[in-house]
C-alpha cells in the first residue's frame, strides 16, 4: 500500500514568494492546497502547472482571510480534498507602509486581521488535523518584527504579533505539532519597485551585500517542515545577516 503524500495549505501561494514556496513544497513530494483571494488566475496557472507533473496533486483555494469565518471553511476544504492536512504554512500577508500620523484604527485593524488574526484562526481550525498528522506549522515574518522601521509601525506591530503566535502555538501545541517563523530580509521588493533610495540603504546594511531569492526562503520553510524535528518556537533568518 502507498504511503499517502503529505498535505500542505499554504497561504497567498498564488504569486512571488507563496508560489515559490508552493514549488518547493510540491517539488519535495507534498500535496498542495494553494489559496489565494485577488490572484484567482495565476493560482489557477500555478496549479496546473504542478498538476501535470503530478495529477491531482494541488487545489485551488480562494478566500479574503479578513474574512474569520473563511479560515475554518480553508481547513474544511483543503480537508475535504486531499483527507488529510500534514502542514500550514502561512505566508499571505498584507503590507501597507505609512507614517505613524497616516495609521488610523482601520489600517491597524486591516494588517492585524490578515497578519496576525487569520494565522490564529488557520491553526486553530488546523490543530485536530496536524496533531493527527504530527504536523508542523510555519509562519512567515519579517525582520521588521523585530527590528522596526519608522514607515511600518502597524505593519511590524502585526508581524510582531505573528512571532509571538509562533512562539505560543509551539507551546500550545506541542508536543504533537511544531511550530517555527521564517523571517525574510532582502528578498522581494514591493511590486511597484520601492524607493530605489530605501533599496540602496537596505542592501547596504545587509552584511552579505546582495538581495536574496525567493527559493531561500522555500527551502527553510521545507528544512522546518521536513527536518527540523527538534526545533519549535524558533525564528529562522534569513536575511543575508541583516539582523546583525
Amino acid at each position: 500500500m502507498d504511503t499517502p503524500r503529505p498535505v500542505v495549505l499554504i497561504t497567498g501561494a498564488a504569486r512571488r514568494l507563496g508560489a515559490a514556496i508552493a514549488r518547493h513544497l510540491h517539488g519535495h513530494g507534498h500535496d498542495v492546497a494553494l489559496h489565494c483571494h485577488a490572484s484567482r488566475a495565476d493560482a489557477d496557472a500555478l496549479a496546473a502547472t504542478l498538476d501535470a507533473e503530478r495529477p491531482g496533486s494541488a487545489a485551488v483555494l480562494q478566500a479574503d482571510l479578513a474574512d474569520a469565518d473563511a479560515t475554518a471553511a480553508l481547513v474544511a476544504a483543503t480537508v475535504a480534498r486531499f483527507g488529510r492536512l500534514d502542514a500550514l504554512v502561512n505566508n499571505a500577508a498584507a503590507f501597507t507602509p505609512a507614517p505613524l500620523e497616516d495609521s488610523d484604527a482601520a489600517a491597524f485593524d486591516a494588517l492585524m486581521a490578515v497578519n496576525a488574526r487569520a494565522p490564529f484562526l488557520l491553526a486553530r481550525a488546523a490543530a485536530p488535523h496536524l496533531r493527527r498528522a504530527s504536523g508542523a506549522i510555519v509562519n512567515i515574518i519579517d525582520l521588521y518584527a523585530e527590528r522596526p522601521r519608522a514607515d511600518l509601525v502597524a505593519y511590524a506591530a502585526s508581524k510582531a504579533a505573528l512571532l509571538g503566535l509562533t512562539r505560543g502555538l509551539a507551546v500550545a501545541l506541542a508536543p504533537q505539532v511544531r511550530v517555527n517563523a521564517v523571517a525574510p530580509g532582502a528578498i522581494l521588493w514591493p511590486e511597484d519597485g520601492g524607493d530605489p533610495e530605501v533599496r540602496a540603504r537596505i542592501l547596504e546594511a545587509t552584511p552579505l551585500r546582495r538581495q536574496g531569492r525567493v527559493e531561500d526562503i522555500a527551502e527553510a520553510v521545507g528544512w522546518l517542515l521536513r527536518s527540523a524535528g527538534f526545533s519549535t518556537g524558533e525564528v529562522l533568518h534569513v536575511d543575508g545577516g541583516r539582523m546583525l
